[in-house]
């Protein structure tokens, strides 16, 4: 691929023999194999619709427009100068995560535990508790 935003489409082999010369000089061979470089592409149908900029004899640009059964396709992939592409490691260094500041001029760390205690005191999980007067109400 050229490196501008656009699209690679590769074909089966069995749909590069089916179509045989006429799909022959629109096609370029890369490191991933024989493919069609588009400007763009439209899946919406059973025919893939590709737009593709070329240049005629004269040398006069010209976009020629090429439709093939979606069968025939075996990826399609997007291609964009304004980032990476590929599947390759994202080595990113995380931010470095600050203190966190206490909440008030009296505050303990964050990191202190907590001196809240339920209403009654500190019972375990499990434990019942006594009733009173107030249950009844």
């Amino acid at each position: 691929m050229n490196g501008k935003n656009g699209y690679a489409v590769f074909f089966f082999p069995q749909a590069l023999d089916a179509l045989g010369d006429a799909i022959k000089p629109y096609l370029q061979d890369g490191p991933a194999g024989l493919h069609l470089v588009c400007r763009e592409i439209d899946t919406g149908g059973a025919l893939i619709e590709m737009t593709l900029e070329g240049v005629t004899t004269d040398g006069k640009p010209v976009q020629v427009e090429l439709m093939v059964p979606g069968s025939m396709v075996r990826m399609i992939v997007s291609s964009q100068s304004d980032g990476d592409f590929g599947f390759g490691p994202r080595l990113t260094t995380p931010a470095p995560t600050p203190e966190l500041p206490p909440a008030g001029p009296t505050a303990e760390p964050a990191a202190a535990p907590s001196d809240a205690v339920p209403e009654g005191g500190a019972t375990p999980p499990g434990t019942p508790r006594p009733a009173t007067p107030a249950d009844d109400l």
